[in-house]
């Protein structure tokens, strides 16, 4: 098979201009333009490079990952960044409500233990009045014992009285 030129090199109509082939309207006025031949070869050369894992971006530049799995790849760094944004917002509303259920225990204990000093205080003064009772009875009771004391004292007092009347009514009547 004989080798041919990737490259045809198309040079415009020569100018009228007297001037050499370098001058200001003809300097590198030559276009490249692929043959149908070279279009074809290249296209084989992308196959093979393809084949070997090698790949041309939009760019034409060599690439390792075909442009598929590049373009996914960039969806996937997308979408795991949006990922991330919206683990931290949950991170920052998991954190609000953290706080919140931190709050809302700490007025709990409080309330907790104002109510667990209502109840002692409740308590004590429960055994307080028991006491204040007990006292009351206490000195109730020493009060009857003095009461009987006073009607025993007193019932004594009416006997020597009627026996003192008694003596005064036979020593006026013996008189």
């Amino acid at each position: 098979m004989p080798m041919t030129s990737n490259w045809t090199l198309f040079f415009p109509d020569p100018c009228s201009c007297d001037t050499t082939p370098g001058c200001c309207c003809h300097s590198f006025s030559a276009d490249l333009v692929f043959s149908r031949e070279a279009r074809r070869e290249t296209a084989m050369a992308k196959d093979i490079l393809g084949e070997a894992g090698l790949h041309f971006d939009e760019l034409n530049k060599l690439r390792v990952l075909d442009p598929e799995v590049t373009q996914q790849t960039i969806e996937l760094k997308e979408e795991c960044k949006d990922f991330v944004d919206k683990i931290g917002q949950f991170q920052k509303i998991v954190g609000g409500l953290i706080e919140l259920v931190d709050q809302l225990a700490k007025e709990a204990e409080n309330e907790k233990m104002k109510a667990i000093g209502a109840r002692n205080l409740l308590k004590s003064i429960a055994k307080q009045r028991e006491a204040q009772q007990q006292q009351l009875q206490a000195l109730i009771a020493e009060k009857k014992m003095q009461l009987e004391r006073y009607r025993v004292e007193y019932e004594a007092l009416c006997k020597v009285e009627a026996e003192q009347n008694e003596f005064i009514d036979q020593f006026i009547f013996q008189k």
